[in-house]
Formats: structure tokens, C-alpha cells, sequence
């Protein structure tokens, strides 16, 4: 059998071995969340940075550049962070670069993995059935805010984890995989009730970005994977 882990924040992660594992990067409030509606609406592919300067580099050289740091648009980015921005008529057929406080972050620590996807609760449904598919064990990372926990990338790694569990394929020895499943169990009768705990939903309030939040907690609105596939994320569908 296969086995999952949890990895609660970034910080938290040099602590788990992701050699020949699948890790699966979560950022819902917003970072993944965005990365799976772009690719939903026709996106080529998506250039994840981490530094601003290799963003500004990037856009020095003509690309379409997403950046944000706490949440707010830095002045020269072409995009702030939010999945309403990524239409077909901006997104198809366009690579894109994209650097964000903390989703990023996680999309490139996880590289030593066998391979990195990104997961949302807009694409839970695919990347449950992706991973059932793979046959390797699995490390789920919530990017979390600046290495530390935080509430919306837990509960989806409860939700993913509940789905691979049930399967049996899939068994555990991490106690944050327990956690996060327990936390989904609570939270499941109205997340958007459970969210008002969430710092990051009212760090958006305060900046008047929280209009997202109901979205990005949407089940299965897409069927794309993204994955990561050498400097640049690509699609794969269900």
C-alpha cells in the first residue's frame, strides 16, 4: 500500500523525504486555486517564480506577469492574484509567469519530488483519481501563510486524504493527515460557516479581495491536474 502525508506548512516540510513521492501543492485562498481556473480556461503553461526580481526579469522580457506579495498586486505586474482576472479571452493559448507570497513558494521546494501537482477544491475530484492512478506515495503540502499553519490548505488536505484513504489503496502513519481529516469532518457541513476562522480570508476582507472565497471552496469545477514539469506548469486531464 501506498502512504500519505501531511506537510502543514512549508516550514514544516524539510522534515519529510519527497524522494520518489508525488507531492501536491495546496494554496486555496489563492494561489492553486488560480492556477487551476487559468489552466481550466485555456492557459498554455505557467512559469512559477519565487524572488519578485525573477518576475520583473520576466516581464522585462515581455511576458504576462502575476505577482503579489500579501495579497496586493505589485506595481509592475500585468495581474493581481485573483481567479476572476483569468478569462479565456486573457488566459488561452498564453504562458504565463506567476510569483505569489506563499503558493509559489511551495511549487518550488517540492521539485526533488518524482513529481509535484497542484490541488484545489476545484479540481478535487481529478487529482483524487490522478493519484489512485499513480502507485507512489504521497506528500500533500499546504503552502500555508509564511511557514506557518493555516486553516483553508488544511481542510483540503483532509478532503484529499479522506478520498485516498477510502479507496484502500492508500494507508497512514502521520498524525497530520489524521488532523486535517478531522478538521474536514467538522468543517464539511458548511465551509463557508468554518472559513470565518481562516486569517487569510480576513487578511482579503481587509483588502477587499474576499469576493473569491466562495469560488475558490467550489467542488469540481474543472477536471485539469496541473503538474509541474521541469520550470514550468502544465496540464493534464482527467
Amino acid at each position: 500500500m501506498n502512504l500519505i502525508e501531511v506537510s502543514f506548512s512549508t516550514d514544516l516540510f524539510k522534515h519529510y523525504d519527497c524522494k520518489g513521492k508525488i507531492v501536491v501543492v495546496v494554496d486555496i485562498l489563492r494561489a492553486t486555486s488560480v492556477i487551476c481556473t487559468m489552466f481550466h480556461n485555456g492557459v498554455k503553461e505557467i512559469i512559477p517564480v519565487r524572488s519578485i526580481e525573477e518576475a520583473q526579469n520576466y516581464k522585462e522580457h515581455g511576458f504576462m506577469v502575476v505577482a503579489e506579495r500579501d495579497g496586493k498586486k505589485l506595481d509592475f505586474a500585468d495581474f493581481g492574484n485573483s481567479p476572476f482576472y483569468f478569462t479565456k479571452e486573457i488566459v488561452s493559448d498564453k504562458t504565463i509567469v506567476y510569483s505569489t507570497t506563499n503558493g509559489t513558494n511551495a511549487i518550488t521546494i517540492g521539485k526533488e519530488a518524482d513529481q509535484v501537482i497542484i490541488g484545489s477544491f476545484l479540481n478535487i475530484s481529478s487529482i483524487t483519481n490522478y493519484l489512485l492512478g499513480q502507485s507512489k506515495d504521497i506528500i500533500i503540502l499546504c503552502s500555508g501563510w509564511k511557514g506557518k499553519f493555516c486553516i483553508e490548505d488544511s481542510l483540503l488536505a483532509g478532503l484529499l486524504s479522506k478520498n485516498l484513504l477510502d479507496s484502500k489503496i492508500f494507508t497512514t502513519k502521520c498524525d497530520s493527515v489524521y488532523t486535517s481529516i478531522d478538521m474536514w469532518s467538522i468543517a464539511k457541513e458548511d465551509l463557508n460557516v468554518y472559513i470565518e476562522k481562516a486569517a487569510q480570508k480576513h487578511r482579503l476582507k481587509k483588502l477587499g479581495l474576499d469576493d473569491v472565497i466562495g469560488y475558490c471552496l467550489t467542488l469540481d469545477i474543472t477536471t485539469i491536474v496541473p503538474i509541474l514539469n521541469g520550470d514550468r506548469i502544465i496540464s493534464f486531464k482527467d
